[in-house]
């Protein structure tokens, strides 16, 4: 470490860390001759790579292969209205580098995958989780275990959050100790679904950061062994002990995940097959062209009604949650053609199944939902 230095121009960017004891020329130094593997560069990722950049992490890794959508903007601090539709790493990367072109940025545009993953991870000292789906947490662990890099995790939904230092080489836990299973499909709703708080990816990002920042420089107590709680609506934080199982079947004494799997098959993801059949669908153009005609049909529409407020398809005849279907089915007529509908044509399907069990058959679900209507019928209508 000795042989790495700072240029004066260095010196003045970090003087704020400089003059701290804790951190000074070595700290420094460590940050520079330092890399952080980022996956995902979101709501959690924005505020790392940001603050890690900053800090001046010499080596910083995205991955990702998404683009910047407009309904980013809320929370993914690092993009901005120019870059909406560009690749996400693309955005961040120009934004990294002119907040600090002293630091390298090295961008992957693709999805991590148990073909890439130990690939991608090897040549880095920290990787950071800004992941917000099962599989890949579970591979990002177990990818992490087998090369012994800590894995610096959080997760954010609604108005709470948690994050944590999952590193068994150090003697704490890892992701699959703290959740050996992960939930069953459609249980947990994705932020699409249940939304967040734009500023708490803000609170969450910052805390990996600094967790990452502490395992490079060596200073400080890490997150290890200690799962960190927030709930923004009470701000208030919680801290959960946490131990390694020596059972665990990756970290554990006796590890039988020793190669990566196949990890959406863990989660009980399966590719979505249409079981309705296309007799029970219908596209927003069919459903427009009969609006307009003598045999319109009757509109169901199954989300929240804090959804409704937002945005609706005009004349819908009856809002029902999809949650409330079962108990409210004597509020509909099975003699009339339905089309029931919902954000995306997820609930609406669910709703059209159960509708289907208790006897309704003219019945037809809204393919792609009032997001597809707006694309391809009536654009005046907000996407959200």
């Amino acid at each position: 470490m000795s042989n790495v230095s700072l240029s004066n121009e260095e010196i003045r960017r970090y003087s704020r860390h400089l003059i701290m004891p804790e951190v000074g020329m070595s700290g420094q130094r460590r940050l520079k001759q330092g890399s952080v593997l980022l996956i995902g560069t979101g709501g959690l990722g924005s505020p790392l790579a940001l603050y890690l950049a900053a800090a001046g992490v010499g080596h910083i890794g995205l991955v990702d292969f998404d683009v910047v959508d407009e309904s980013n903007l809320q929370r993914q601090v690092v993009h901005g209205t120019s870059t909406v539709g560009t690749l996400k790493t693309a955005s961040a990367k120009a934004r990294l580098h002119d907040l600090n072109p002293l630091v390298e940025v090295t961008t992957y545009e693709t999805q991590i995958t148990s073909a890439n993953a130990l690939e991608l991870l090897r040549p880095y000292d920290v990787i950071i989780d800004g992941t917000d789906n099962f599989p890949t947490r579970y591979l990002t662990n177990d990818a992490s275990v087998m090369l012994g890099k800590p894995n610096v995790y959080g997760s954010i939904f609604r108005f709470e959050g948690q994050a944590t230092v999952f590193s068994p080489k150090d003697g704490g836990p890892c992701y699959r100790c703290l959740y050996p299973e992960p939930p069953p499909p459609g249980l947990v709703p994705s932020c699409a679904e249940g939304g967040v708080l734009g500023v708490l990816p803000g609170v969450i990002g910052t805390i990996q950061a600094t967790e990452a920042i502490k395992l490079i420089t060596g200073i400080g107590e890490p997150l290890i062994g200690r799962l960190m709680l927030y709930d923004a609506l009470a701000m208030r934080f919680r801290e959960l002990k946490l131990r390694r199982n020596p059972a665990c079947p990756v970290c554990g004494d006796h590890p039988t995940v020793t190669e990566l799997i196949d990890y959406d098959q863990f989660c009980g993801i399966v590719p979505e097959v249409n079981t309705l059949g296309s007799q029970y669908e219908i596209t927003p153009e069919q459903l427009a062209a009969l609006l307009q005609s003598d045999e319109r049909p009757y509109l169901l529409d199954v989300r929240n009604p804090y959804e409704v407020e937002i945005a609706s398809i005009p004349g819908t005849d009856k809002v029902i949650p999809v949650d409330q279907l079962a108990e409210r089915l004597n509020e509909l007529d099975t003699a009339v053609e339905m089309v029931v509908y919902c954000r995306s044509g997820v609930r609406s399907g669910r709703a059209v199944e159960l509708l289907k069990t208790a006897g309704f058959r003219k019945l037809k679900n809204l393919v792609g939902g009032i997001l597809r209507w707006s694309s391809d019928v009536d654009s005046s209508v907000p996407r959200y």
